[in-house]
């Protein structure tokens, strides 16, 4: 539920009451607020095993209000401006945001001018009054916003041929803009974009107001879902938006390259089938539209930006891709907006949970269409599990990311490894009680976090029996365990490419 902030009535009360407390306890503290007052500016985080600095303590966001003005020329900084809506979960002297690669003018908290320094990959805040424990408060940033990646840093801004688009998973978002960088804490956002007449700007969700003034265009869009951060996506470009109707009347609208609009058209009348395929497995869709961005750049992947799935336009010419295997890694991306969008990771070590699913249902769009079979692509992954688990660890507690590789984590562990995990499942507890068990995932944590525990926890609700031994092997063991009904099944030598003939990363 999004919250407002504080008006400037209630605040001063709720000030002085902190006020008075601290007046009392003065004699004896002094020394100790000295101290901390004087304590140098320190990179915080949630404790994610994974990326140990990413997100803060001490806040909740409710909402982003992201404004950013791109001058035509991909190289140069972005004016921006980022206001945060949050409620505090501690007393607060700082407020600790992850943002990186970025110059800040000013902040303000609650209207007040307040210090800013840096630490780490931290934008550290001291408001001019420290902040209650249950406050809600407002902290605008205004800041640049730089489209030119790091050299050691992957994500962020994509620079098209024609523009940007955003691609910020696992940790990148904060390379665009000021946030609480960690999927644990999903927002309402709003997204004003300003780019010369000539350019369209596209983010999650649909437009509320197309402003146009002085050789400019503010597009504004304000998703109807709360959102992880990594999950943000702004496209900039000389680009078509092109609009068609899904099942139930849901607007499908997708962005190209207009130069290349004709010949990706095949491929875009898909979705509406697609997402009616995925809705009769596991339920109604879970926003208020979806569509694909075809983005003219090399990335090496595909990534699940809510309601507006990022591809590289060169997947759909390059003909060393067969269409089954595209078609597949279009239902994967779309089956993302359920696992991973909707119900998204309490942490980066439930990452499983999101790849294993897509995976799955990648698969199963692939026997169905294509007589690809899901048995076979299994008892391959099986085959490459135990080097799988070597390398990257097992499915539900993946080895962190080397240094330099932030994207890291997404090891074949997390992709055809966990969706062996689920194989396993519907082996050991059936067929209809495993397609109970997605549906009621889905519509039990829709715009929530979710944790492995969780799903533990429902999947034995819906067996009627506790499943956790079984589990527990399959989510954390070193080796693979047996697999139900398949006695034959043993590790092999070598991988037989379970992901399909390409090895072409997905999101």
């Amino acid at each position: 539920m999004l919250h407002t902030p504080h008006t400037t009535a209630s605040r001063p009360r709720a000030r002085a009451r902190r006020r008075l407390r601290t007046a009392a306890l003065l004699a004896s503290s002094v020394s100790v607020c000295l101290v901390a007052a004087s304590a140098p500016p320190a990179p915080l985080g949630v404790g994610d095993r994974l990326f140990p600095y990413l997100g803060n303590p001490g806040y909740d966001v409710t909402a982003y209000d992201l404004s950013f003005t791109y001058s035509g020329n991909n190289s140069k900084p972005l004016k921006a401006v980022t206001v945060i809506d949050a409620r505090t979960t501690a007393d607060l002297d700082r407020i600790n945001l992850d943002f990186a690669h970025g110059k800040v003018e000013s902040v303000e908290v609650d209207g007040e001018p307040a210090a800013f320094a840096t630490a780490g990959e931290d934008l550290v805040v001291t408001p001019a009054e420290p902040l209650d424990k249950g406050e809600r408060t407002r902290v605008t940033v205004r800041h640049s916003s730089d489209p030119v990646p790091p050299e050691d840093r992957e994500g962020g801004w994509v620079r098209t041929s024609d523009g940007l688009a955003m691609a910020n998973q696992a940790d990148a978002a904060h390379l665009v803009f000021p946030c609480n960088d960690h999927p644990s804490d999903k927002a309402r956002f709003t997204i004003r974009v300003t780019a010369p007449d000539g350019l369209t700007a596209v983010a999650n969700g649909l437009p509320t107001a197309v402003d146009r003034a002085g050789g400019s265009t503010t597009w504004t869009y304000r998703p109807a879902h709360p959102m992880a951060t990594e999950l943000a996506q702004v496209s900039i470009g000389r680009s078509t938006v092109l609009h068609r109707t899904g099942p139930h009347g849901l607007p499908v609208r997708d962005v190209v390259p207009t130069e290349h609009r004709a010949a990706l058209e095949p491929w875009l009348k898909k979705t509406p089938d697609q997402i009616a395929w995925m809705e009769s497995k596991i339920g109604g869709y879970p926003f208020e539209t979806y569509g694909v961005l075809m983005a003219d750049a090399t990335t090496g992947f595909e990534l699940e930006t809510q309601t507006l799935s990022l591809f590289e336009r060169e997947l759909f010419d390059d003909p060393a891709y067969p269409r089954w295997y595209i078609e597949s890694i279009m239902v994967h991306e779309l089956a993302h907006q359920w696992f991973g969008d909707s119900v998204s990771p309490r942490s980066w070590s439930d990452l499983w949970l999101n790849e294993g699913h897509a995976t799955w249902y990648e698969a199963l769009y692939a026997e169905e269409k294509a007589n690809r079979s899901m048995t076979a692509r299994m008892k391959a992954a099986y085959g490459a599990s135990d080097r799988w688990r070597a390398a990257g660890g097992p499915p539900a507690a993946p080895e962190p990311p080397e240094k330099g590789s932030k994207t890291g984590i997404f090891r074949d562990n997390v992709y055809d490894g966990a969706a062996l995990v689920l194989y396993a499942l519907r082996q050991e507890i059936g067929a209809p009680a495993f397609e109970r068990l997605e549906r009621e995932w889905t519509v039990r944590y829709r715009d929530r976090t979710a944790t492995t525990a969780d799903f533990v926890r429902l999947a034995s609700e819906i067996a009627g029996r506790d499943l956790g031994g079984f589990l527990q092997g399959w989510l954390y063991g070193k080796k693979t365990p047996p697999m139900p009904g398949h006695p034959d099944w043993r590790p092999t030598a070598t991988d037989k490419a379970p992901m399909g003939p390409t090895g072409k990363a997905r999101g």
